[in-house]
């Protein structure tokens, strides 16, 4: 994982609810065409005993400046819904995580402005949960994945 800008703790952080924003994991690739790319909803393995349920864009953050620490790369930015307490707020660095992408939500989008990256982060994340809360709850069901 590599240190990111740490926007997405600042974005969501006083949304109700949200007092630690919309923390990422972030994951660089060495290729500059992933095989897909969009929003995902996401369950992420090695942060836990269990496997923790998120959202996740994978691509090049068309909403954010070109020139910033990811530079235009393919960026796999995962956040977890519920992030676990035992891990305290840099405990994910030094894992080896694995993140399976379930269902692709939307392709990426450009947003005008910090609130209205924050108001598209929040519904993500609200239509993850309603993924897991009908389709994945139901059937769990082997998934094509990639290590990433």
């Amino acid at each position: 994982m590599v240190r990111g800008r740490r926007l997405g703790r600042a974005l969501g952080a006083s949304a109700p609810g949200r007092d630690d924003g919309f923390r990422t994991l972030n994951l660089r690739f060495k290729h500059w065409k992933p095989a897909a790319s969009g929003i995902f909803a996401v369950l992420v393995h090695g942060l836990g005993a269990i496997q923790l349920q998120g959202v996740a864009n994978l691509g090049v953050r068309p909403s954010l400046d070109a020139n910033d620490v990811n530079g235009g790369r393919v960026l796999l930015e995962t956040h977890c819904l519920d992030w676990p307490a035992g891990l305290g707020t840099e405990g994910g660095y030094g894992k080896i995580v694995r993140v399976e992408l379930l269902h692709k939500l939307h392709d990426e989008l450009r947003y005008t402005s910090l609130e209205a990256l924050t108001a598209g982060i929040a519904k993500d994340c609200s239509d993850a949960r309603a993924f897991f809360a009908s389709t994945h709850a139901e059937t769990h069901r082997q998934t094509t994945r990639d290590r990433i």
